[in-house]
C-alpha cells in the first residue's frame, strides 16, 4: 500500500488512466455529432478496455509482469504492441465515422510513438492520451477543454509523484499528446 500522502496522487492517476480519458474525449463530443452511433461506438471502447484489463490481469497471473500498471520497460513494451493493433484495429471498424477513425488513428500513433521512444524515454502514455482529450474535448467545448488540461495537470503531477515516470517522460508524453490533438483539430467536422 503507497503512503498516504501519495494515495490522492493515486487517486488523480487512476481516475485520469487513459482507459478513461480518452472514451471520455471520444464520447462526449460523439453525442453532438452523432448521437446515433455512440451505443456502437461506446460498446466497442467498452470491449476494447475489457480486453486491455483482461490481457494485462492475465499477464500479471501468469508471473509475466508484476502490477497490472505495467511500469517496467518489458511490461509497458508488451502493453503497447498489444495495445497498437487493438487501435488499429477499432480504427479499421470505426471507418463509416471518419472523424472517430482518425482519433483512433492518432491514438494508435500515440502508441507507437511510445514503442519507437522506449530507449530514451519511458513516455507517460497518461500525460499523452489526458493531453490528447484536452484537446479533442477542447475542439468541441472549449469549458470541457479547458477542465480536462486542468486534469492533465493534476494526472501528470500524479504521475511524478508516484515516482512512475521522470520529468522528460511526462514533457515526451504531454508534447506527442499535443501533437495528435492538433492534427484532429484539423479534422473537426
Amino acid at each position: 500500500m503507497p503512503p498516504f500522502s501519495a494515495l490522492p496522487a493515486r487517486f488523480v492517476s487512476i481516475l485520469g488512466h487513459p482507459l478513461l480519458v480518452l472514451p471520455l474525449a471520444l464520447l462526449l463530443p460523439m453525442a453532438a455529432i452523432d448521437p446515433a452511433g455512440i451505443a456502437r461506438a461506446a460498446t466497442g471502447i467498452a470491449v476494447c478496455a475489457a480486453l486491455v484489463l483482461g490481457w494485462s490481469w492475465w499477464r500479471v497471473r501468469r508471473g509475466h509482469w508484476r502490477h497490472v500498471d505495467a511500469s517496467h520497460v518489458h511490461e509497458r513494451r508488451s502493453l503497447n504492441v498489444f495495445l497498437l493493433p487493438l487501435f488499429a484495429t477499432g480504427a479499421l471498424l470505426a471507418l463509416p465515422q471518419p472523424w472517430l477513425s482518425l482519433r483512433l488513428v492518432l491514438a494508435a500513433a500515440i502508441i507507437a510513438v511510445a514503442l519507437l521512444t522506449t530507449r530514451w524515454c519511458k513516455l507517460s502514455l497518461h500525460a499523452a492520451f489526458a493531453v490528447y482529450a484536452a484537446l479533442l474535448l477542447g475542439a468541441w467545448q472549449p469549458a470541457a477543454g479547458i477542465a480536462m488540461l486542468l486534469f492533465a495537470l493534476a494526472i501528470i503531477a500524479s504521475r511524478l509523484v508516484l515516482a512512475r515516470h521522470a520529468p522528460r517522460d511526462v514533457v515526451a508524453g504531454s508534447a506527442v499528446g499535443v501533437a495528435a490533438g492538433i492534427v484532429a483539430g484539423w479534422s473537426m467536422p
